[in-house]
């Protein structure tokens, strides 16, 4: 297994792609612009910020190692490294990496020529928990395990180690000397985390020696107790740490479903959770009401929540059913009301708990993408790529996810970094934004065009490959499961190629609503046999007709009248009736076959906003003539069933933003390679698209040490990129993080790393305070 296929496989995750937060390089502050949002963390200085205190932060799961170069690590191993061990650079607010001050008083390159130097010059306080002083031997042994020569040690990633050539003390003991072998651009992204020599010096300690514990530390906090039982990791401040000490007695992760967090921060169980739009819509919906600015529903219930849908009619019909003479559905019925009557009860009790909260919002370093397989089928042609990407309103899309959160909706100009990182620049334009015209001239160069002849059998599937493999089995069918089954836009209103009659021919206008039917459902009337029966009961009344028009002719001349027809003598058999030419109308066809593609999306609950993009998306190419099949799927077979095996079309994920563009970005745009076996090796590429000369221009970038070179040759790759078309950027995710406002400096961090030490509760205001 190749070196960056194991880094692949580290950065795997459900429907989210997942990669590890580094940090990049550079040097002009103007490179990149401005963050499209700034951090919302209730910035305060430490002197407001009170001594002491517990913080309850959730996350999604307690972590499986805390090993973060391992293929099992997490979000969540991320964040205990975060707090714990050293971080020699971190991310500032605009997703920039500076020197960690804590760790380094400087790093820098002091060799070029003949090969590449790298200084680093320790903080002389820095020490690990048992008093031994950081040092060049636990730079030595994490080069060892990490640098992909022993098999033994079982490591996710290695990029960047492998270019090491030897690790040694300089004139210090405070000094590391770092000489590579092969030049290294994001040499800023070795060493973070720091783990000791402890950990990483035997393969044994490395692969189990940090999955459950780690004995020795160097951050603001220390690990305390994990417990499975409880679902919480306990983070304890370091008494060794030698920086500004921890504002914080104690940090507790705990371990809550995104769906439960409402719940759990009106119990008390939470301080702080990132949520999703509908916890967001709770906590606003409960301040609102505690403002009297929603007048409640009847009963005094709230005007939302599970009460609020009841009718009148429905109640009195309940209550008719719990009292009436048939015991067993009075008794069912009164049981159902008894649990409609807590959860309506629970939900207030909630509300009146959420008022509490306030919800801080950014946007995640992290963007949404359109994914086009370009394996197989219609999409393998780049030009019709290129037009279903010509064919999005990107602001529009941006804007239905982004503006009801009072978020800045601007789409994401790069595949490789966000605006506010050095390595940012919009370069969208080397494939073009929204132009009708223009999409429909390259599916004409391409080809397809509308009104094509339809030879492929009436409700044929999608094209592309193996559309016959539809996974939806793993999710629930039926109201409230979020799996509606298959929808085919452009199907259903007569567009697909069935044949209309005069009546129902009419012109199609782009401005109309998006799913708006031009005929009858193919279900309820299915056109192309519809009319070839029509046809056929005409041809046979028009021949009676005219055999009963010969017979009367044949009586007025007295002709005999005959028991039998004598063969020789009878009229031929009339032709067979010609069938009606199916066309593809409105919609795009080639060679019989209408375009049509299979959309992937999640089916989860918290996966509302992609399926929304994806109706708005299928809308859009609906208007140039697409076909798209939708294709709900339950979460845990989105990815791996689908994308990562290449059974979509069009598909959206999120990929999140990293600062070592060069080294993390390459693996999720390489060429996909041919296997012994046949089959593609595609890294991280689930697009399957990629050139020669965007691998070239990764090659190039990550040997080049001149940074602002480095940066421009990542930005000639990102156009690359965009002119390929196999992947569309979208929008920037949105960050929404419920806090109890007390809470100072965290919340929605965007795309800056958390400074955990300054972390706390913030000191009730004094008397002076008051009078200003």
């Amino acid at each position: 297994m190749s070196q960056r296929r194991r880094r692949s496989l580290a950065l795997l995750t459900s429907g989210v792609l997942a990669l590890p937060l580094l940090t990049g390089c550079g040097a002009g502050d103007d490179e990149g612009g401005q963050a499209a949002a700034g951090q919302d963390i209730a910035t305060t200085t430490r002197d407001r910020v009170a001594d002491g205190g517990v913080l309850r932060w959730a996350v999604d799961a307690l972590p499986d190692t805390l090993n973060t170069f391992q293929a099992d690590a997490d979000a969540t191993t991320n964040r205990i490294a975060g707090a714990v061990l050293p971080q020699l650079f971190v991310l500032d607010a605009k997703g920039r990496p500076v020197v960690n001050p804590d760790y380094l008083e400087k790093a820098e390159v002091i060799e070029r020529e003949p090969k590449q130097v790298v200084q680093y010059k320790l903080n002389q306080k820095a020490v690990w928990s048992d008093g031994r002083e950081i040092g060049a031997a636990d730079f030595v042994a994490q080069w060892r395990a990490l640098n992909g020569k022993d098999s033994a040690y079982w490591t996710a990633r290695n990029a960047g180690y492998d270019r090491i050539e030897k690790i040694e003390k300089g004139k210090t003991d405070l000094e590391v000397r770092v000489t590579f072998n092969k030049p290294y651009a994001d040499w800023r992204s070795l060493f973070t985390p720091l783990y000791p020599k402890q950990v990483t010096g035997t393969p044994d300690a490395f692969n189990e020696g940090a999955r459950g514990a780690l004995k020795i530390t160097a951050g603001p906090f220390g690990l305390g107790a994990i417990d499975k039982k409880t679902g919480t990791a306990a983070l304890t401040r370091n008494a060794r740490w030698w920086g500004r000490p921890a504002k914080l007695d104690t940090l507790v992760l705990t371990a809550v479903p995104r769906a439960e967090r409402p719940a759990a921060l009106a119990a008390g169980k939470l301080d702080l959770a990132e949520i999703d739009r509908a916890g967001a819509d709770r906590i606003a919906l409960a301040r609102r009401d505690a403002a009297g600015k929603n007048g409640p529903g009847a009963g005094g219930a709230p005007a939302h929540g599970p009460g609020a849908a009841l009718t009148p009619a429905d109640a009195t019909l309940s209550w008719a059913t719990a009292f009436g003479a048939d015991e067993e559905k009075a008794a069912a019925e009164t049981e159902s009301r008894q649990k409609h009557l807590d959860s309506v009860k629970r939900y207030a009790e909630e509300q009146t708990a959420l008022k509490a909260f306030t919800v801080r919002k950014s946007l995640e370093p992290a963007y949404t993408q359109l994914a086009m397989n370009g394996a197989s089928g219609p999409l393998a042609d780049e030009r019709v790529r290129r037009a279903v990407a010509r064919a999005l309103d990107r602001q529009a899309l941006a804007e239905v996810v982004l503006k009801p959160l009072g978020l800045p909706a601007k789409p994401v100009g790069s595949h490789l970094a966000l605006s506010g990182q050095r390595a940012y620049a919009d370069n969208s334009d080397a494939l073009g934004g929204q132009d009708t015209q223009a999409a429909q001239a390259l599916f004409a160069d391409a080809g397809w065009r509308k009104g094509g002849k339809i030879t492929e059998p009436a409700g044929a599937k999608a094209a592309g490959p193996e559309s016959e493999q539809q996974d939806d089995s793993k999710t629930p069918s039926g109201p409230g499961t979020g799996n509606d089954g298959l929808y085919i836009v452009g199907q259903d209103d007569g567009a697909n190629g069935d044949p209309r009659s005069a009546t129902e021919d009419r012109a199609e206008s782009d401005t109309a609503p998006e799913g708006a039917q031009d005929g009858p459902s193919p279900v309820l009337a299915p056109a192309p046999f519809g009319a070839q029966q029509e046809a056929s009961l005409l041809a046979q009344a028009a021949r009676v007709a005219r055999a009963a028009r010969a017979e009367t002719t044949d009586d007025a001349k007295g002709v005999p009248a005959r028991d039998e027809a004598d063969p020789a003598e009878a009229s031929p058999a009339p032709a067979p009736a010609k069938q009606p030419v199916r066309t593809s109308g409105s919609m795009l066809a080639k060679d019989g076959k209408a375009l049509s593609l299979r959309f992937v999306l999640p089916a989860g609950p918290g996966s509302e906003s992609l399926r929304t993009v994806g109706e708005r998306i299928a809308g859009m190419l609906r208007k140039v003539g697409v076909n798209t099949e939708t294709i709900k799927v339950a979460d845990d077979s989105f990815f791996k069933d689908h994308i990562a095996s290449g059974q979509y079309d069009l598909a959206l994920y999120s990929w999140p933003a990293t600062a070592y563009p060069a080294t993390d970005a390459r693996p999720i745009f390489a060429k996909p390679e041919p296997a012994a076996d046949g089959s593609l090796l595609v890294e991280q590429n689930y697009t399957r698209v990629g050139t020669d000369h965007i691998d070239q221009l990764f090659d190039q970038a990550v040997a080049e040490l001149d940074e602002e070179q480095s940066r421009e040759l990542m930005r000639k790759a990102d156009a690359r990129i965009w002119a390929a078309a196999g992947s569309i950027p979208l929008f920037q995710r949105p960050e929404l993080v419920a806090v109890k406002p007390g809470l100072a400096n965290a919340g929605a961090f965007g795309l800056g790393a958390p400074r955990y030490q300054d972390i706390g509760w913030k000191k009730a205001p004094t008397a002076k305070d008051k009078k200003k």
